[in-house]
């Protein structure tokens, strides 16, 4: 059994005698007594523990994911029964997942690993995340997608899937640009280390794919062959 407690002390209320006992005469010998006869609900209402990553991968919209991801986390283990159709089964403490609704262009690849980072340690640690694909799911969003517990990767029958290359820029001296070329195929690679370890993709698969140059789109039923998805929503 779990007790979870607060963080934040309880506050005291200061005595003031003085004032008390001026108040003394005053105040009638008659006890009051409340009783409260409200009963909390039997079935509550299931939470909502849904995500949702719309729109593109941005710095800010990475805070907030995984802001949400924590704090979903946080609420995931109850106290449950190991025959819910029997109240004298023993309790279990059961572990609630969290469901990731995906649709985006992509974004950018530092907040894309930082939600990854966060998706592992949360998998590894407390609960499953599941991944919904829905509407488009392109570039950086792949490997979220992917990213979900196994078995719990789902993806819409319309959604279309796209990779590409890393696209980038620099300027700058000489020695500057070579130096975030470097930068740029480091991330190359991780990104195509990343979504060959959540796939049935090899790295040599992947770079085949982008040796093309273009974008390359995937439909649900390729993305569950190339082992990006488990199942057709």
């Amino acid at each position: 059994m779990i007790e979870r407690i607060t963080s934040q002390p309880k506050k005291r209320k200061k005595e003031n005698k003085e004032k008390n006992q001026k108040l003394a005469p005053l105040q009638e010998e008659k006890q009051v007594v409340i009783v409260n006869n409200i009963q909390l609900p039997q079935n509550p209402e299931p939470e909502l523990r849904t995500i949702n990553l719309y729109g593109d991968i941005t710095e800010s919209k990475g805070a907030d994911v995984i802001a949400a991801l924590l704090y979903l986390e946080n609420s995931s283990l109850v106290m449950g029964q190991e025959d819910p159709l029997d109240p004298s089964s023993p309790d279990k403490i059961v572990a609630r997942s969290i469901s990731m609704m995906i649709s985006t262009h992509g974004g950018g690849a530092s907040d894309m690993f930082s939600i990854l980072d966060i998706m592992e340690m949360i998998k590894r640690r407390t609960c499953d995340v599941e991944t919904f694909g829905i509407g488009k799911v392109m570039s950086a969003g792949v490997p979220i997608l992917a990213a979900g517990s196994p078995g719990c990767r789902r993806v819409g029958r319309n959604c279309r899937i796209m990779l590409h290359n890393v696209m980038a820029g620099t300027g700058g001296t000489i020695f500057s640009m070579e130096n975030e070329l470097e930068e740029i195929r480091w991330v190359q690679d991780r990104y195509i280390e990343t979504l060959a370890n959540y796939t049935k993709l090899t790295p040599s698969k992947i770079k085949k794919l982008l040796k093309s140059q273009r974008d390359i789109y995937i439909s649900a039923e390729e993305a569950i062959k190339m082992g990006i998805a488990d199942e057709i929503i």
